[in-house]
């Protein structure tokens, strides 16, 4: 880089308003947070559904799923002040997990990036939302699907699995994925 584009870039940055580069700086916070989330809410998750594999394989982890994801988002929710979950075009959990407008139109939007040659794993959109409440921050990571998650998520699954899933969900749409698909996407919001 030239020196003058320096110059100029550094010129452009002190024209900055305080209140924009506040905001900048706050964006910046809230999307460092919403990815140590995500962070913290995989790791246990799929800690915990690894030990339900071993232990007692993927029909105890259909059963440890239902009842653990939620109340691991509600914990990490409740700790954090964020509201933390996970979404999908086609959610396994229809009353919890079925999308927003807003969900829907960024799980969209993943999908195009995707199609487009975007590396889902990198997948993130944030943005200030205006709702009835207020303000908030809003903020999504796409979930591809591993090889690991076609048990459960794939086209052919075993019968003994399907029953479970049945069982557990009988709205369920999470079925029918192939590696390296749009499963769904982490979403996080915080009131501003």
């Amino acid at each position: 880089m030239r020196m003058s584009q320096m110059v100029a870039g550094v010129f452009a940055a002190a024209a900055l308003s305080g209140t924009a580069v506040a905001e900048q700086d706050s964006a910046m916070m809230n999307a460092y947070q919403a990815k140590q989330l995500i962070h913290t809410f995989a790791q246990q998750l799929q800690g915990e559904l690894k030990s339900a594999m071993q232990d007692g394989g993927p029909v105890a982890a259909v059963n440890l799923c239902k009842e653990r994801a939620p109340a691991i988002a509600e914990s990490l929710s409740q700790d954090e002040g964020w509201s933390i979950g996970r979404t999908s075009l086609k959610p396994r959990n229809v009353e919890l997990n079925s999308p927003d407008v807003w969900e829907q139109r960024v799980l969209r939007q993943f999908e195009d990036r995707a199609n487009a040659g975007a590396d889902l794993s990198q997948l993130t959109y944030a943005s200030v939302v205006d709702g009835e409440d207020g303000q908030s921050y809003r903020f999504m990571k796409a979930i591809p699907t591993q090889q690991v998650c076609l048990a459960c998520h794939g086209e052919a699954i075993n019968p003994e699995i399907a029953a479970a899933l049945d069982a557990a969900y009988p709205q369920d749409q999470a079925r029918g994925y192939k590696a390296g698909d749009l499963r769904g996407a982490f979403t996080l919001q915080k009131p501003l």
